[in-house]
């Protein structure tokens, strides 16, 4: 390569940084105001085992291989891009210094194993990607095809694994055109043998010197875009997960999936009532009793919406969803996702106007729910819309009093007779005299 065309290749290189990595940052920047529209809930605890949940769940994918074919599939991706990525940094060099395989002197014949292994993990990406365009587009699995998934989640799935394919293919058609470019100029940096793009060297030889030179720049352009483009994309895509699995799975809630949280103030006036406590711990007192919008959840709850996979896992393990009910979980996250897009966004002004309970998810749906965790044990990432439910239920109930009548009815009879049934607690044992 010219000086010339070296430096002006750099010039472009960082300006490519700079454009991708701002728009990046500002959507980062957005993203984590977001989370910042939910309440403050301290995680903190247990360091190690938090860090551990993380180890195991995100990065060790240990949820996913309840079903085991899906799982590996999905290994093969996520293996792939971890590993793979390992070779953008030699772009990143290269593209700041103007070098070329800057790696390939400095590692000898490990740097020809390495990219092997490169490129059989890229082959398996490709064969991943398809078995899951086919899952998605011929087999037609019934959980990508509910009512949430509308043309907007069912495109973002196929872009991406068609980008993931492109990407993979525009590795092997950079390192084949250089492996006969090596051959055919002596200034190309030897790097061995790449098995598999060497099989299409055939295609290639016939090819004049200024073809494949302009060939192997095209693919190592492609590439590298493709990656700067593909991170600003997933912020804006539900492959967000790739990331954000990790917070999430690290502030994930750490005790038992059957223990609901209570409200302190409401746990403070019966035991006020029981004689337990004598007054009103210190504080303001809540503006809101249960959630009516995304600012009422905490920040672990939008958190969660971002983390949100789309798997639809949750959905098809649902009672409620599964008997014919309104209710999907995975609508519960998209909604709350949606919905503090266009709060942090303010389109329109209409974010005033309009709230997360009534304009994004019906009080139907959240009637609809079991409370049976069934959504929170089959989240892949340790997503859990039965909290935001349950908050949801305690707005309609404490602030609106519109929860089913048969509901009504029960809560009358406890807060009367401290029991669901509409009779003394003195007649409670009558039934033994029988």
């Amino acid at each position: 390569m010219l000086p010339q065309t070296a430096f002006m290749s750099q010039i472009l290189f960082l300006l490519l940084i700079a454009f991708f990595g701002y728009f990046l940052t500002t959507r980062i920047i957005r993203i984590r105001k977001n989370i910042q529209l939910g309440r403050i809930e301290n995680r903190t605890d247990k360091p190690a085992r938090r860090f551990k949940n993380m180890m195991l769940v995100a990065f060790g994918q240990k949820k996913m291989f309840k079903k085991i074919i899906p799982a590996l599939l999905h290994l093969m991706i996520y293996l792939g891009f971890l590993v793979i990525n390992l070779e953008v940094l030699e772009f990143i060099i290269d593209g700041l210094f103007g070098t070329h395989r800057i790696f390939a002197p400095l590692l000898g014949d490990f740097y020809t194993v390495c990219l092997n292994i490169f490129e059989f993990l890229a082959l398996a990406v490709i064969i991943s990607c398809v078995i899951f365009l086919i899952r998605r587009n011929i087999l037609k699995l019934p959980r990508f095809r509910s009512s949430e998934m509308t043309a907007w989640p069912r495109l973002d799935a196929n872009l991406i694994l068609i980008i993931e394919i492109l990407l993979m293919v525009a590795i092997f058609t950079m390192n084949a055109t250089d492996q006969v470019l090596q051959v055919r100029d002596s200034s190309y940096t030897s790097t061995g043998r790449f098995v598999l793009s060497a099989q299409l060297i055939p295609l290639l030889q016939p090819l004049p010197l200024d073809t494949l030179i302009l060939l192997e720049r095209v693919a190592w352009w492609a590439h590298i875009i493709g990656i700067l483009a593909f991170a600003v994309y997933v912020t804006y895509s539900k492959h967000l997960h790739i990331f954000m699995a990790f917070p999430n799975t690290y502030y994930a809630n750490l005790h038992s999936p059957g223990k609901m949280s209570n409200m302190p103030e409401v746990t403070n006036e019966v035991k006020i009532m029981l004689g337990a406590a004598t007054e009103q711990p210190p504080g303001d007192p809540p503006e809101r009793f249960g959630a009516k919008d995304v600012p009422d959840l905490t920040r672990s709850n939008i958190m969660n919406a971002y983390a949100c996979t789309e798997c639809g896992r949750c959905t098809a393990e649902c009672p409620a969803s599964l008997t014919g009910k309104k209710l999907s979980p995975r609508k519960i996250m998209m909604d709350v996702r949606d919905r503090a897009e266009e709060i942090g966004q303010k389109k329109a002004g209409q974010a005033e106007n309009k709230a997360l309970l009534g304009d994004y998810i019906s009080k139907e749906e959240i009637f609809a729910c079991t409370s049976c965790n069934a959504c929170v044990e089959a989240c892949p990432v340790q997503i859990d819309p039965l909290s935001i439910i349950l908050q949801l239920r305690r707005y309609t109930a404490m602030e609106e009093s519109s929860s089913p009548a048969d509901w009504n009815n029960m809560f009358s009879n406890i807060e009367t007779n401290f029991a669901p049934w509409k009779f003394a607690a003195s007649d409670r044992f009558k039934w033994n005299k029988e």
